[in-house]
Parts: C-alpha cells; structure tokens; sequence
C-alpha cells in the first residue's frame, strides 16, 4: 500500500503576545525560529514557525500572535498538548531549567512506560516533555541548551474527544494509522513505523467542557505526506470517505488541504516539500520578514503595523 500519511507535519496555535511568545519557544524550549512571515489570511498579524535546525517536518510549531486576543478554554473537540521528545538523560536539566524560569509544572508522569512534564506557555498552550532514548533526530545547538539535552521534535499530539469512536475511524481507515496502546481512555495510533513525531493519542473525555478558541488554543495540526501525487490521493480518499477536504492551497512552504475531523479538530495534509529554505538559505532562517507574492506590493505598511520581534 502507498504511503500517505508519514505523520505529524506542523502544530499551529493562536497566540496573545508576540515578543513573549518569540521568548518562550526560543528562549525557554531552545527551538529555532526558522521563519517569520504573515498569516495569509490575516497580513496584519505574524505567522511564526519554531522547529529544529533545518525545519523538518514532525519538528514545526506555529503561531498566529494576535495581541490582545483573549485566552481559549481546553477542552473537548480539540488538541490539547503538544508533546515535545527530549532524552531520557535530560530529565534533571529540564526540570531544573523549568524552575529557574518560574514555569510551573506537573509531574513527572508515567505514561505508556514513558516519563513526561506537563505544563503550559504565557497563553495556556499546552506542553509536554517527553523523555526517552529512542529518537535519533538532531536536536539544535543554539547556545543555551546543551545539545544532549536539546528538543529532538514533536512526540505526540493528545485530541480529546467527547465521543472517539469516527475519529479512531477516520485514523484507521483513512489516514493510515495503526492502534499501538491503550491506557486509561487514552487510545494511541502511529503512523508509519511510528516513534517520535509519529504519534497522536485520542484521549476519551466525555465529561469535559467543550473547548472555546482564543490564546493558547490549537487553530489546527498538520499531517505530512511526501508530495504533491500522495496530497491529491489521500484527497480523493477523504472526500470518498465523507469528508469534505478543501482544494490544494499554496502555503509558500508546502501545500496543504484542510478538513474538520468528526470531533471538530481542523485537520490539513501539507506537503512535505518545497520547505523552508525556498526562500531563504539555511543559515539564515527566520532573520527575515517574508511574504507571499500577493502582499509584496504591500510590504511597507505590512512592516510598519507588525510589532518588532527581538531574538534574545
């Protein structure tokens, strides 16, 4: 069978703040800003990416900072922690970096044999660490973070469904993921061989609130495929299960179709290619305000109503 899903491409969430969000990611969790262009929906307002050193997939966090936007409320109908993998060795240091940096946190946990932190950024989006010896991906050596300790990408995304039984469906059948766990309502599904950045955990939670929008909530999570061929396919297979995926969208850095899962999350398909150095060379991603073709003509107004972004 053909490839469709590798597994999870990028993370998006709303933002209040922009500096603080610029310091939190980069400052606190050490990841590089490797591209700072504009909603393209939304010129006015920054659409930041945060990931390891090259922007690979499986490793990219994004924002919308929109200021003053108030906070979102967790709940059901949405992704509620992004979970980051660090080495098991690390564990000391996170903590301990945590603590200097006045972050609360909960735990260490144990979850499927698996050590983890749980806590949340200035907005209340939600973080996880966790801790294990089994990613080999290079973390990024930015100067404040050793690099043993370094975030290596994403581990798993946690949806927290009131009723999880059509999005098990829709994983299963569809988007090629296979059931791997079970604990305690948690229901965990990998796509590919699995491992670090493979992993979306279905969390039944019939007695939560539903979920509300706003700062700190996730606006929508990306699944990788390998191109243009493979989107179009897992396209008509979306649409042939019942769901209504939008037509291909040029994202500048990869193209992406967009649907509602059967729970309400807003789930897309981006391509793995063109990636981020398109428009920029490697060593110099994210110094740049970049924008799509279509807001050029507008650049000078674009960058004078956008707050300035200091990398600390």
């Amino acid at each position: 069978m053909e490839t469709l899903i590798n597994g999870l491409h990028h993370v998006t969430t709303l933002a209040g703040d922009t500096q603080r969000n610029v310091d939190y990611y980069t400052g606190l969790l050490g990841l590089r800003l490797i591209k700072k262009t504009v909603n393209f929906d939304a010129p006015d307002v920054y659409h930041l990416y945060y990931g390891n050193e090259a922007g690979s997939p499986g490793t990219i966090l994004t924002f919308f900072p929109y200021g003053s936007l108030p906070r979102g409320r967790k709940g059901v109908g949405q992704l509620t922690y992004t979970a980051f993998s660090v080495p098991t060795a690390a564990m000391s240091f996170w903590i301990d970096r945590l603590h200097q940096q006045n972050i609360a946190y909960a735990g260490p946990y144990k979850r499927f044999s698996e050590t983890y932190l749980r806590f949340e950024d200035y907005d209340g989006a939600g973080v996880e660490l966790v801790f294990n010896d089994e990613d080999q991906r290079p973390g990024w050596d930015n100067g404040r973070i050793p690099l043993e300790y370094a975030v290596r990408g994403f581990h798993t995304v946690t949806l927290n469904e009131s009723n999880p039984d059509r999005t098990v469906k829709l994983l299963t059948e569809t988007m090629q993921h296979t059931l791997v766990g079970e604990e305690e309502g948690r229901f965990r599904f990998k796509a590919g061989v699995g491992g670090s950045g493979n992993y979306v955990d279905v969390l039944h939670s019939p007695n939560d609130v539903r979920s509300l929008q706003g700062a700190g909530s996730v606006h929508h999570v990306a699944f990788s495929t390998d191109s243009d061929a493979t989107q179009v396919t897992i396209q008509a297979q979306l649409t042939e299960a019942g769901f209504h995926p939008t037509p291909v969208l040029d994202r500048q850095y990869f193209h992406s179709i967009y649907f509602r899962e059967p729970g309400g999350i807003l789930f897309e398909i981006a391509t793995n290619p063109p990636g981020f150095t398109v428009d920029e060379d490697p060593a110099e991603l994210g110094t740049a305000l970049k924008l799509p073709p279509q807001y050029e003509s507008r650049r000078a107004k674009i960058e004078a109503e956008l707050p300035e972004i200091v990398l600390k």
